[in-house]
């Protein structure tokens, strides 16, 4: 492919800044030319909520699948080295939830309910390494400590709204589109404003 037909492009928000999506002016073989489109960058509190969301979805999982193990008594004691079963499986379920959700979907349960998803910065698509070192590596940093999840308050003070574990795994989250409704509007004559129609 050459050079004239690769001119990449990068999708702005309303102040031009450059948001990360990047699409190209390209033929694709298999979507054809790929359009230049704009996506409003998520912040901090939405963010936050939906991530509350998917604590409980977790804890659910957590309490669902390790509850058996309290069940059979000594099971839930065993450990291998420092960790304990019950510790290992619920570590898992939690990475595997972020990790999982994020490639086949591009939002977890939270950011579904939001109307938030998780854009590669500069890839048409996100790849497993994309997402293992944003949900893994990146939450790992994050929650390794307590004092460690105020980490999460740069994507609040962040231009682009993104944290830590967005850069590690070179990832921006945003806004998904909204569904809109066309409505009949007529000017009043006494102020010329226009009106809906009520007809």
């Amino acid at each position: 492919m050459s050079k004239e037909e690769s001119n990449e492009v990068r999708g702005t928000n309303r102040n031009d800044q450059e948001v990360g999506l990047t699409t190209s002016d390209t033929l694709s073989e298999d979507t054809g030319v790929l359009n230049t489109i704009e996506i409003p960058i998520a912040g901090f509190w939405i963010r936050a909520w939906a991530y509350l969301f998917d604590l409980l979805v977790v804890v659910s999982l957590n309490g669902i699948v390790i509850a058996p193990f309290y069940l059979l008594g000594d099971v839930a004691e065993f450990s291998i080295g420092t960790f304990t079963i019950v510790g290992i499986v619920s570590t898992l379920i939690s990475f595997g939830y972020f990790t999982v959700m994020t490639k086949l979907l591009g939002q977890t349960l939270g950011k579904m309910v939001f109307g938030l998803k998780v854009y590669s910065y500069d890839h048409l698509e996100m790849t497993w390494l994309d997402v293992v070192f944003r949900e893994v590596v990146g939450r790992y940093i994050h929650q390794s400590l307590l004092v460690t999840n105020v980490l999460y308050l740069i994507v609040a003070f962040s231009p682009e709204k993104r944290g830590l574990h967005d850069r590690v795994g070179r990832t921006f989250v945003g806004m998904e589109s909204r569904k809109t409704k066309s409505i009949i509007q007529k000017k009043s004559e006494k102020n010329n404003e226009l009106k809906p129609d009520m007809a």
